[in-house]
């Protein structure tokens, strides 16, 4: 019972993990389930129909195998890691991808799976190859190239080319985006499918396209080499070289291939053509062994089966796949046609937009315009009222500046006669002054001539005294012995004869003549303070009409430049002359 119990509680299904191109799946498979089982619910899963070109590879050691369709899975040699991984991809490639490949799910996978090998260098590229699959591969995940959208730096999380090419040139990874960008930027409307089947065509010409490799001898004593198993046939290689191969067997050339199972499995190629050699090779490993099989057989039978008319099935997904392809080319035009539409009504909206920003900036600037007219008029009209009012107060300033012109004029006239009479005035002045001047000089050549015989009078009297007094003191006995003689009368001279000598003078004269000359010397002094008490007063008078003339002259220009509405300087200047000779007058009057 216990046992019976324990069989019961071993679980029926185990757990599997399909790892496709672009997706995980997960599923519970029972534990009899076959390869097949498994396989066709990954491909209903995935929704593909052309299941042979595909298949389920493991890992197995050092090398990989693919899952066989008629035994148990876990009868095979998978992993026993929970879940079991499993890598859902193509075995077999087309001859030719456009005409094999049906449904658009085909083409991406085989799209996918071509482009990480290439990237994985895995099939070898040319930079320029490089650059222009890169291209398809923008378009088939961008869509169009839109100048606005794609932004330089776009493209700079996307792996697009292999790191040989790009270690190959010193190139910075926006140049190389630059040149991806020129030919994306051609692929115009081209739509995803379409970009995906163009990169496989370039690809399907690459030399190792949907090559194996495997590494043989071609006896057991050679040197390693390497066969080739594709959709053509089988090709022999040198180890250095996977481009160029040194020998082919294609399919429709082949009779039959065998190996045989010993310590070293030998491989047999018989030609079609019994004149050619049979091709043997080695190879030690079992399992390779069994690979290399199962990719000849199902490469094999791919090559007649192409051959052949397509099965209901195939023909039934033919048509189907063309009317899709019709059915998504009428809806690519249509939408290519709504998008063109969608397009111009955007453009004649942005027109209409612009158009209508255009028209309400226009209304703005016209309503400003119109506040700034406005304002103008009332500023116009305001400054049309000042205007009229300071026209009223011009003409008002005009008449009485009239009034004060006249009223100058008249003053004007009667300054002239004053100044007539001020430079009579001065000219009796200064002939007074002259001739006060040529009497001073007179006077005092007079009185320095009434000095000169005033000091001679001194001194010759000075000289009688000292000669009386000589004589008195040597006469003096005579004298006491007769007596004097009369004295003089007064007022008359005093005589002395002494010899030839003769003494005369008058004392009454000499202070007459004192007085004289003092009293004409306070009539000079009086007279000259007289004249100089005039002088001043008449240079007052001159300062004061030069004043008066030029307030009278400021009046006159101020009342002139408020009725012209701007200001003159005032003709100071037109008197100078006159100034100046004023000036020179009261110089001269000074001196004097």
């Amino acid at each position: 019972m216990s046992i019976l119990g324990l069989k019961k509680k071993q679980p029926k299904t185990f757990k599997v993990k399909v790892i496709t191109m672009d997706a995980e799946m997960e599923f519970s498979c029972e534990v009899k389930w076959k390869g097949k089982d498994l396989f066709d619910l990954v491909c209903r899963t995935v929704g593909l129909r052309e299941t042979w070109f595909f298949g389920l590879r493991y890992t197995v050691k050092d090398t990989y195998a693919w899952l066989k369709p008629e035994k148990r899975v876990l009868d095979q040699e998978v992993p026993k890691d929970s879940p079991i991984t499993f890598h859902f991809l193509a075995k077999f490639f087309p001859e030719k991808v456009e005409e094999e490949l049906v449904q658009e799910i085909t083409q991406h996978l085989f799209f996918l799976q071509v482009k990480k090998q290439i990237l994985d260098e895995e099939i070898f590229c040319s930079p320029e190859a490089s650059v222009l699959l890169a291209s398809f591969a923008v378009q088939a995940k961008y869509g169009d190239y839109d100048r606005n959208f794609h932004k330089p730096g776009f493209l700079a999380q996307d792996e697009l080319l292999p790191k040989r090419v790009l270690m190959q040139y010193q190139m910075t990874p926006d140049m190389w985006e630059e040149k991806i960008t020129a030919w994306y930027a051609g692929h115009h409307r081209i739509a995803r499918d379409e970009a995906e089947m163009d990169y496989l065509k370039i690809a399907q010409d690459l030399e190792m396209y949907g090559v194996s490799y495997f590494s043989i001898t071609q006896n057991k004593r050679d040197t390693d080499l390497q066969l080739g198993v594709d959709a053509q046939g089988l090709h022999i290689y040198c180890p250095n070289s996977k481009l160029n191969p040194n020998k082919s067997f294609p399919w429709s050339g082949i009779r039959n291939i065998s190996y045989s199972e010993k310590e070293v499995t030998t491989f047999t190629i018989k030609p079609l053509d019994k004149k050619k050699d049979v091709f043997k090779f080695y190879s030690s490993q079992l399992r390779v062994n069994k690979l290399i099989l199962q990719l000849c057989i199902g490469n094999h039978d791919l090559f007649m089966r192409r051959r052949k008319v397509d099965s209901i099935e195939v023909q039934q997904m033919k048509a189907q796949a063309k009317e899709e392809k019709a059915r998504k080319k009428v809806e690519r035009q249509i939408l290519a046609h709504e998008k063109q539409m969608r397009e111009e009504a955007e453009r004649a909206k942005e027109e209409m937009e612009r158009r209508l920003f255009q028209l309400q900036d226009e209304a703005r600037q016209a309503n400003e315009a119109l506040i700034r007219s406005e304002e103008t008029a009332d500023l116009l009209a305001e400054k049309a009222q000042i205007a009229e009012e300071e026209a009223k107060l011009l003409a008002h300033k005009a008449a009485e500046a009239e009034q004060e012109r006249q009223r100058l004029e008249v003053t004007a006239l009667k300054t002239k006669e004053e100044k007539r009479l001020m430079e009579q005035k001065m000219r009796e002045a200064e002939q007074l002054a002259v001739k006060l001047v040529e009497q001073s000089e007179r006077r005092s050549k007079e009185a320095d001539h009434l000095k000169q015989d005033l000091s001679e009078a001194k001194d010759a009297e000075r000289r009688a005294k000292q000669k009386l007094l000589e004589i008195t003191k040597t006469t003096y006995p005579i004298i006491a012995a007769y007596s004097p003689p009369p004295a003089p009368p007064e007022g008359e001279d005093l005589a002395v004869e002494s010899g030839s000598m003769q003494v005369n003078f008058k004392d009454s004269d000499m202070k007459r003549l004192s007085m004289e000359i003092e009293r004409e010397r306070l009539e000079y002094m009086e007279k000259s303070k007289h004249l100089q008490d005039q002088l001043k007063e008449l240079k007052s008078e001159i300062e004061s009409l030069k004043l008066e003339e030029q307030q009278q002259q400021a009046s006159v220009y101020s009342h002139r430049n408020d009725a012209r509405g701007y200001p003159l300087e005032p003709p100071y200047m037109s008197h100078s002359n006159r100034n100046s000779a004023y000036m020179a007058q009261m110089a001269f009057l000074e001196e004097v």
